[in-house]
Formats: structure tokens, C-alpha cells, sequence
């Protein structure tokens, strides 16, 4: 599990390099990277990866919301760089190569899983958006 975090710390972080972020964000960029999977290790086994990726996209969307507010820099910033370890590419990738080997259940399977995730991954930073207007309007 550490070795995961590490890597997708290191994955959030190189992200936002190649998205010309400011330099002063890599090291929380990197944080809510791997935060977001190590939640989303944590939950998965419990209640699936659709589940446990919405929950963690909400929880990265929330901390995107109070880093933005501690760094002045924009939400978008931290919270794409927290979801770039749930983006299902390696399904999406499995899902295509099964369609290529003439293997339809299984590749419609993997699309749907695939689709399933992108979904719940944009549910969640729509979550905490909604999340944080509510709070921002009793304050």
C-alpha cells in the first residue's frame, strides 16, 4: 500500500507539471492525489469501486475546496490533480482490447465499469461543490 501512495503522489504531482500549475501547489497537488486513493483503496474492497470512488472524489473536491481557500489558488488546480488516480484508463484500456480480441460480454462489462466510474467521479466533485455552497450560505 505505501508504494501505491508514493506513486500516485508522484502521478497527482507530474500532472500538474505538465499543466503548467504553479510550482508552489506540487506538494499539495501530490497530497491530494494520494489521499483520494488511499481512500479509494480503503473503500473499495467494502463497497465496490463506484462507491468507494465517489466517496473519495467528494472528500478530494472538499479538500480542494479548503486548499484553494488556505493558497489563493484556483479549486480546479487541487481537485483534478486528486482524481488523476481514479480515472479508470486501465479499464477503459481492458474494455478496448477485449472489443479488438472479439470479446463483446467482456468488453461491454469493462465499458460499463468504465463508464460507471467516470460517473461517479464526476458526481463527487459535483457533491462537494453543492457540499460547499451549502455551508457557505449558513456561514
Amino acid at each position: 500500500m505505501f508504494a501505491q501512495l508514493v506513486t500516485s503522489f508522484i502521478a497527482s504531482s507530474a500532472f500538474t507539471i505538465l499543466f503548467n500549475t504553479p510550482k508552489r501547489s506540487l506538494l499539495q497537488c501530490g497530497i491530494a492525489g494520494m489521499i483520494s486513493w488511499m481512500i479509494y483503496l480503503l473503500l473499495q474492497g467494502i463497497w465496490g469501486p463506484i462507491l468507494a470512488s465517489l466517496i473519495a472524489t467528494t472528500l478530494v473536491g472538499i479538500m480542494g475546496q479548503i486548499f484553494a481557500r488556505l493558497y489563493k489558488l484556483p479549486v480546479i488546480i487541487f481537485s483534478v490533480a486528486g482524481i488523476i488516480p481514479l480515472v479508470p484508463g486501465g479499464i477503459a484500456y481492458d474494455a478496448m482490447r477485449k472489443f479488438v480480441e472479439n470479446d463483446h460480454n467482456a468488453a461491454v462489462q469493462l465499458a460499463a465499469q468504465a463508464f460507471l466510474i467516470s460517473g461517479s467521479i464526476a458526481m463527487g466533485l459535483i457533491l462537494s461543490e453543492v457540499l460547499n455552497q451549502m455551508v457557505r450560505r449558513r456561514a
